[in-house]
């Protein structure tokens, strides 16, 4: 039976990526029928049987993957890499995002990849490749023992690793990942493996010891205090804060576990008594029993540097990449105890909270410091082919300088700190890795096959494999192409309150095209219009589009974390002085890199070029559009990219475009239109919510508990939600349970806050993202009470549901021509911090619960059919055509639908549940093939 399983494992491994497919053989997934017409689709309805189609999506026979070809697989020996993921630390989320990433990079062309994952109770699996594009390992943990293929222990995996692969990939972040567990489970079978050792793991892992082995070396380190158990001895502490010149009531200091991993359980705190309770809180949550509490730096500069080890076999050559600057931002209440660290959620969360500039806006001679002193490090520690270093450049009046001029171990310390040691670096597709590789030449693909040969070449039985030639990138913005190159263009940005999200789907659907060998794929950032930054209502003629601007992009400059910041790095790229500093650094970085790779008969060569950004009206952009022919693929979610603007601008000058039309576009941003379009179909068991729509002018000036009155007496019920009604999918949406509720989001508007934070409001919820600009009505509908799912991966029954009401939220992605859409799988949605999903939990990976397809344990399989058959009737009856998403309550016996919105531009990031049901499909689709898919679609438009 476990042969088997691996047998179907690695089939589906090497046949779902699609390397070398041609892109026709998966579309045939989607049988689509293009002969059915409305009323065909009616009386199908009317008769409740389900009658697939038998008419495949058409795509273009040219389209190839650029890992290679079926006849080199023939004759090549690939390496096999083992790529581990999971853990049981609260970064588990975070470690599935950077290992559909590295598997997204590596696999094919000489390699093939076998995925493997562990559980919070350390249990180990081998799961299919799908898996990985969860959005959160919730989604799958309760369906392990069904779909994946357990091992009775650490061990058995071991040894199933021996004859299974040649190397393994950990890509576990914080503890068992990095603290050299599963490193010393791979020694201990001589498993070749990528990374440091156990030893060096597990002293640079421990912030505590890292900081103590950093002083032996000689290394600036933050003063700190060792907490160990709930037992504290304050008088101790308190000698520390004298010590260190700190105010025993009110100094400042950070506290945090000594092994989390990267920012978990971070905390300011002030003074004696808060720092002891604050250690004690991290104590008690078990996040660990050793907590750290550490000076807080103040007047100085934060950053990280990617340092990678070019050498090979037993030589250590390691080369510090182009440093990051971290820079904070604060837009808060001026209190002085504000949250002001590089916390979890400014790491990993899109947000305006952070920005990053690489390379650093230091002095030469301090990068350079920086540089050596990391290298320096690395060696001294122990570590191997990569790490992250993070670390301060002191001012001379930070509260650290005065520490400067002193000299430990023969050395003299100077302007440079280092304070934590990441020694899995995180990988998702914006990550600092990718962020500072390609700033000196190296794709998301190049970079990470260099840390895999690299690791390698310390085996000399793996020196005889075939790693074959990598596809060399285009980075530029130049649209000169040779041959028949179909041009795409990948937009996104935009003002809206998703624009970060809309931000993190462009830079997917353009990384996973870029895989075909026959698109010219450019990256466009819809600039925010200058009229919207003030929070004003929105201009209903869409006046301010003659001064939108459009940035043709390189490679390195897309890789950021908000629209905002990829602006920046555009008008830093064009800036002259910048410019030339940035180009001295990145000549110097690439010399020494290729003083350790030119020998090394793997590498190809560097394949990203560092472009400069281009600047165009988004008027001349369209027409450069035209002019070269490209298909547009839409991902800027709200405002212009989805309510029928930029489609119409688009049409008027014959550009193919994603998705759908002008008006049905139009229609599904308004949620009342919608709402109208569908009210007939009740007899075919699709429904509408009651809605009131008011002018959120008026709101704000009537008396709100007089409102509150009105409303809850009109729907007979005492609980509404509020949205705007011309708006993107969860911005401004929020569950009302009183007046009180009501008066704090009126507030909110009224003080243009971008977020209410959670549990504001009377009932618990997460963060609530709001529009910008204010919406200039607001729709209020009654609260629809579903039945709450529970996914546990430490309970016995994993997954619970009661059932009460029997009515639970879905969400549904179709695709096809307009007339013949096609339900993919639903998805149930588990709302983890409330009962409004959040953008975060609807988009940002390692948040958020989908199970798809919907358990039968809640839906049975006739209602699952009769769902799908309601989902389609609403493509077809709004005109929709290309792709959407329907999100909508389902009732679990009888399918019946009550519509929530339509989103015409649904979210496209890697952990969206349109590539989970897409790859629910059989065969599963995999992203670059869903991705050129719709690109087809959008060159058949139905006229």
């Amino acid at each position: 039976m476990a042969s088997m399983a691996i047998g179907v494992s690695l089939s589906m491994m090497t046949s779902g990526i699609g390397v070398g497919d041609d892109v026709a053989r998966v579309a045939r997934t989607l049988k689509l029928n293009h002969k059915k017409s409305r009323s065909e689709s009616t009386r199908r309805f009317l008769s409740m049987k389900r009658r697939r189609g038998s008419g495949a999506i058409r795509t273009v026979s040219k389209s190839v993957v650029a890992d290679g070809d079926g006849e080199e697989k023939k004759t090549q020996k690939n390496l096999r890499v083992g790529l581990i993921c999971g853990g049981p630390s609260a970064e588990r989320g975070i470690s599935l995002n950077s290992a559909r990433s590295v598997l997204d990079h590596i696999q094919g062309n000489g390699i093939s990849v076998s995925c493997y994952y562990i559980d919070p109770d350390l249990r180990a699996f081998a799961i299919s490749p799908a898996q990985l594009y969860s959005n959160t390992p919730s989604d799958f943990d309760f369906k392990l023992g069904s779909l994946a293929q357990g091992f009775s222990s650490l061990s058995a995996l071991a040894e199933h690793l021996v004859s299974a692969v040649d190397i393994v990939f950990p890509v576990i972040h914080g503890r068992f990942g990095e603290d050299g567990c599963i490193q010393e489970l791979l020694e201990s079978h001589n498993i070749p493996f990528v990374g440091t050792g156990s030893r060096e793991c597990r002293r640079a892992f421990d912030k505590y010891e890292a900081s103590l082995e950093l002083k032996e070396h000689g290394f600036m380190s933050v003063p700190n205090y060792l907490v160990q158990g709930t037992e504290v001895d304050e008088s101790k502490l308190a000698q520390w804060f004298t010590d260190n010149q700190l105010d025993l009531e009110v100094g400042k200091v950070v506290v945090k576990p000594a092994r989390a991993g990267s920012s978990i359980g971070v905390k300011v705190a002030f003074g004696v008594n808060d720092s002891v309770n604050k250690a004690i809180e991290l104590i008690l949550e078990e996040i660990d029993d050793r907590v750290v509490v550490e000076v807080f730096i103040e007047n100085a500069y934060e950053f990280t540097a990617i340092v990678l080890d070019v050498g090979s076999g037993s030589d250590c050559h390691p080369v510090v990449l182009l440093p990051s600057e971290v820079q904070l931002e604060f837009h808060g209440s001026g209190d002085p105890k504000e949250d002001v660290i590089f916390d979890y959620r400014r790491k990993y969360l899109p947000t305006q909270q952070v920005t990053y500039h690489t390379p650093p806006r230091f002095p030469i001679d301090v990068i350079k410091s920086i540089r050596e002193e990391a290298c320096l490090l690395f060696e001294k520690l122990g570590l191997r082919d990569f790490a992250r270093i993070d670390g301060w450049y002191l001012t001379p009046t930070s509260n650290l300088s005065s520490a400067a001029d002193e000299t430990i171990g023969g050395r003299k310390l100077g302007d440079i700190m280092f304070t934590d040691i990441n020694l899995i670096s995180g990988m998702e597709q914006t990550s600092f890795l990718f962020q500072q590789a390609s700033k000196v030449g190296f794709s998301h693909s190049n970079i990470l096959r260099t840390v895999i040969h690299r690791a390698s070449s310390r085996f000399p039985h793996l020196t005889c494999y075939n790693y074959g030639s990598s596809h060399l990138l285009q980075g530029s913005t130049t649209l000169e192409t040779s041959g028949d190159i179909q041009k795409v263009f990948v937009i996104f940005g935009g003002d809206t309150s998703e624009r970060q999200v809309s931000v993190m789907s462009g830079t997917n659907i353009w990384i996973n095209l870029q895989r075909f060998i026959d698109l010219k794929v450019t990256p466009c950032l819809l600039s925010p219009s200058r009229s919207n930054s003030s929070g004003a209502f929105r201009d209903k003629t869409e006046s301010d589009l003659d001064s939108r601007e459009v940035w043709l992009l390189p490679y390195s400059v897309v890789l950021r974390h908000t629209a905002e910041e990829i602006r920046a790095a555009c008008l830093e790229a064009i800036e002259p002085d910048r410019a030339l500093f940035t180009s001295l650094l990145q000549k110097q970085v690439m010399e020494d890199l290729m003083d350790g790779l030119k020998n090394q008969s793997w590498f190809a060569g560097f394949d990203v070029t560092d472009g400069v950004p281009m600047k165009f009206s988004l008027k001349d952009w369209i027409k450069l559009a035209k002019e070269a022919q490209a298909i547009v693929f839409i991902a800027v979610h709200g405002g212009i990219g989805e309510n029928g603007t930029l489609q119409a601008l688009l049409e008027d000058e014959g550009v193919a475009y994603t998705g759908p039309g002008v008006l049905a576009s139009r229609t599904c941003m308004d949620k009342v239109m919608t709402s109208q379009a569908l009210s007939h179909l009740s007899e075919f068991g699709v429904h509408t919510i009651s809605k009131d729509v008011k002018r959120t002018e008026d709101i704000m000036h009537e008396t709100v508990s007089n409102i509150w009155d009105e409303l809850i007496t009109m729907f007979r019920c005492l609980t509404l939600c509020v949205k705007p009604a011309r708006d993107g999918c969860s911005t401004g949406v929020a569950r009302l349970c009183c007046s009180e509720d009501l008066a704090v989001y009126v507030q909110a508007l009224k003080d243009c806050l971008p977020r209410i934070p959670p549990n504001t409001l009377s009932k618990a919820h997460g963060m609530i993202e709001m529009p910008n600009p204010i919406p200039e009505l607001l729709i209020f509908e009654p609260f629809v009470e579903t039945d709450e799912i529970i996914v546990s991966s430490k309970a016995k029954q994993q997954l619970s549901w009661k059932g009460r009401r029997r009515w639970v939220e879905i969400t549904v992605g179709v695709i096809g021509k307009r007339g013949s859409m096609h339900s993919l799988s639903p998805s149930l949605t588990v709302k983890e911090s409330g009962d409004i999903l959040s953008l975060e939990e609807k988009f940002q990976g390692g948040t958020g619960i989908n199970l798809t397809p919907p358990p039968p344990t809640i839906m049975s399989k006739d209602a699952l059919e009769r769902c799908k058959q309601g989902i389609e009737l609403i493509a077809e009856t709004l005109g929709l055509e290309g792709f959407s998403r329907i999100d909508a309550f389902v009732h679990v016996e009888t399918g019946e639908l009550l519509v929530i919105e339509v989103n015409t531009v649904p979210g496209m990031t890697p952990s969206t549940v349109l590539i989970q049901q897409a790859l629910a499909e059989q065969p599963p689709m995999y992203p670059p093939q869903f991705f050129r898919t719709l690109l087809h679609l959008a060159t058949h438009r139905v006229e």
